[in-house]
């Protein structure tokens, strides 16, 4: 149904993090819509095929939706957790090293932040 594709969209677009469909399910339960789990994955996945959201992912767990525009992502290795990142677009010296015309790329910048650094470091002790 296209209006569940609309709310579905839009709560990404809105949204000031990187929900998982689980995440706006139950959204979608807190604000009374009738909506199952699978109808969100479904037009999640429709979604994020036609380009109006994108999926973030890390080692193929848990996938997280996000707005369509360029920007990039640092993503923990020990909790997931993910936060843009603004870099200058790297598509002109991309092509150039690689020899072939981008679409678009998807820069994923893992490392460990600074709660998990913190809370490694008081378990060493």
């Amino acid at each position: 149904m296209a209006d569940n594709r609309k709310i579905i969209r839009d709560m990404v677009l809105n949204s000031d993090g990187h929900p998982t469909a689980d995440d706006i399910y139950q959204e979608l339960r807190a604000n009374g819509q009738k909506m199952t789990l699978a109808t969100v994955y479904n037009n999640l996945n429709s979604l994020s095929r036609d380009g109006e959201i994108r999926c973030v992912s890390f080692n193929e767990k848990t996938q997280h939706y996000d707005k369509p525009t360029r920007h990039d992502h640092l993503i923990c290795k020990s909790c997931g957790r993910i936060a843009d990142i603004h870099l200058d677009d790297l598509t002109d010296k991309l092509e150039s090293d690689s020899g072939v015309t981008l679409d678009s790329y998807d820069l994923k910048l893992i490392y460990i932040c600074p709660d998990c650094q913190k809370r490694a470091h008081a378990g060493a002790r």
